[in-house]
């Protein structure tokens, strides 16, 4: 199977397509020797007479679809968070619909797990006065999502980015929230390049400063927290950061370049949970399959079919990641449109115009070479519409 696709430089050139691999997932349920959630993205309402940039309407039926078939591999889903364009099109109310939705399909769903972004978006930065300001924002999701039966994620804030005057400012915040946490969370450091309004979150710009920081806020209430997920995109601030976690306190990595490493691990570490990670990541949406086989791999203690499966899904994720890294999402569901798990490729916000033409085709090629094009004559006849809407007759 053949298509003509657009080079770096403009040119046009034939690309043949491999076939699909055939992946063996974990079943839902099935014992594995690490937690993964998938961040999961939304599929906007393509048909809603709304104008995307201010609202937002969502394809309910398809975007629980989507969850039901990340339990069915075997992954958690990491609900509303910034996968799922929270902040970046997706608002509060619908986040918490969204929860809400979630929520009600995992109980019908053996061995789901499912926790819930918890931030303070509803907020808008330049209106939060003060810390008590943030404090109250973060409670009020954290009772919305808990009066549902949710588990949080207590998501990084703009707002407390914005009003905070250093790291005593962080750790009140933090201190009040994980106080009244009816169950322990999971903490998420999101990275600048992620969310440039987060830069210098935890008090500082200096990176070891600021884990310094959330350590402390950790270690001050172990017992309330699960974990952190950190998307840094730099493994050796997050191995170390992993080697000084409390016992019991684990590590979920957010780190879309080096994840396959991060998750097998290193064995170094006073505690179990301090010798690898285990995962929180958007690009498991897109390469769903294969991480799900890999996993299954790794229980298995076969951790060479684990890096077999997962290698060549990384020049994939490091392209969907790219700098501007925040349009990642793009990608994410570029992947899904293609694959067939929904049937447009719209996004909320209209946020598919982040990506070029190039950078599409280049994933193309990436996904097939990974062996992710799931149906490759829909893929292609999908990738020949957009080559169309472009001008280009492939």
């Amino acid at each position: 199977m053949k298509i003509t696709l657009p080079q770096a430089d403009g040119t046009l050139a034939a690309y043949s397509l491999r076939e699909a691999a055939a992946f063996e997932p974990a079943a839902p349920g099935a014992p594995l020797n690490r937690i993964a959630y998938s961040a999961a993205h939304v599929v906007a309402d393509a048909r809603a007479a709304v104008d995307p940039w201010l609202q937002c309407a969502i394809d309910w039926d398809a975007t629980i679809a989507y969850r039901r078939r990340l339990w069915r591999l075997g992954l958690g889903v990491a609900e509303a968070m910034d996968t799922a364009q929270r902040g970046m099109g997706l608002d509060w109310p619908t986040s918490l619909e969204l929860i809400r939705r979630s929520i009600e399909a995992a109980r019908d769903v053996p061995g789901a797990f499912l926790a819930s972004g918890c931030g303070t978006d509803h907020l808008a930065p330049d209106a939060a006065r003060g810390i008590d300001d943030v404090i109250r924002a973060y409670e009020e999701q954290m009772a919305a999502i808990e009066r549902l039966g949710g588990r949080l994620i207590v998501m990084a804030s703009r707002a407390l980015a914005r009003v905070a005057q250093g790291p005593d400012d962080y750790v009140r915040v933090y201190d009040r929230v994980l106080r009244q946490a009816r169950e322990p969370v999971i903490l998420h450091w999101l990275g600048d390049m992620f969310d440039p309004a987060l830069a210098g979150y935890w008090g500082s710009r200096d990176t070891g400063a600021a884990m310094a920081t959330a350590l402390a806020v950790i270690a001050a209430h172990a017992g309330k927290v699960d974990g952190i997920k950190i998307s840094l995109l730099d493994k050796d601030q997050e191995i170390a950061m992993r080697r000084r976690l409390p016992p019991g306190v684990r590590m979920y990595t957010g780190d879309d370049f080096n994840y396959a490493e991060l998750i097998a691990g290193d064995g170094v570490g006073d505690a179990p949970a301090q010798r690898h990670s285990d995962a929180l990541l958007g690009i498991f949406d897109a390469i769903a399959p294969a991480a799900s086989a890999a996993l299954a791999a790794l229980a298995r203690g076969d951790e060479a079919r684990f890096h077999a499966i997962l290698a060549p899904t990384v020049p994939l994720s490091r392209h969907i990641f790219r700098a501007p890294t925040r349009f990642y999402k793009t990608g994410v569901v570029f992947m899904a449109w293609l694959n067939g798990h929904q049937d447009h490729f719209v996004m909320v916000g209209g946020q598919q115009s982040t990506r070029s033409l190039p950078h599409f085709a280049e994933l193309f090629r990436l996904a097939d070479a990974a062996g992710l094009l799931e149906q490759p004559a829909l893929a292609v006849q999908r990738m020949r519409t957009l080559l169309a809407l472009h001008g280009v007759e492939a």
